[in-house]
C-alpha cells in the first residue's frame, strides 16, 4: 500500500491537487449571495426573533394567573396559608422560566444564526 503511494509520479500528485483546488473555488462561489437575499434574511430574522418572543407576553399572564389564584385561595381557607405559598412560587418559577426560555430563543434567532 505504502510503496504503491510512493510510486505515484510528481505530475499526477499535482493535479490532482490542482483539482482539489478548482472544485473548492467552485464551491467558495456558489455561496456567494446578492444583498437582496441578504436583506430578505435579516427580515426573517427579525420577525422570527418576534415570533419568539411573545412567549414572554404569555409568562406575565400566567405569573398574574398564579398570584390572583393565591389570593383567591387565601381568602377561602386561610389555614392552608404557607402550602398555598409554596405552590405559588413553583407556578410563579415555572410560568418565568417558560417566558425566559422564549426570550433565550429571540435572542439565539437574532444573534447565533
Amino acid at each position: 500500500m505504502y510503496c504503491q503511494r510512493l510510486a505515484v509520479p510528481f505530475s499526477r500528485a499535482v493535479i490532482s491537487r490542482a483539482t482539489l483546488q478548482a472544485e473548492s473555488a467552485l464551491a467558495i462561489r456558489c455561496i456567494h449571495t446578492t444583498v437582496a437575499r441578504k436583506d430578505i434574511d435579516s427580515a426573517a430574522k427579525y420577525i422570527g426573533a418576534g415570533a419568539a418572543t411573545v412567549g414572554v407576553a404569555g409568562s406575565g399572564a400566567g405569573i398574574g394567573n398564579v398570584f390572583g389564584a393565591l389570593v383567591i385561595g387565601y381568602a377561602r381557607n386561610p389555614g392552608l396559608k404557607q402550602q398555598l405559598f409554596s405552590y405559588a412560587i413553583l407556578g410563579f418559577a415555572l410560568s418565568e422560566a417558560m417566558g425566559l426560555f422564549c426570550l433565550t430563543m429571540g435572542f439565539m434567532i437574532l444573534f447565533a444564526l
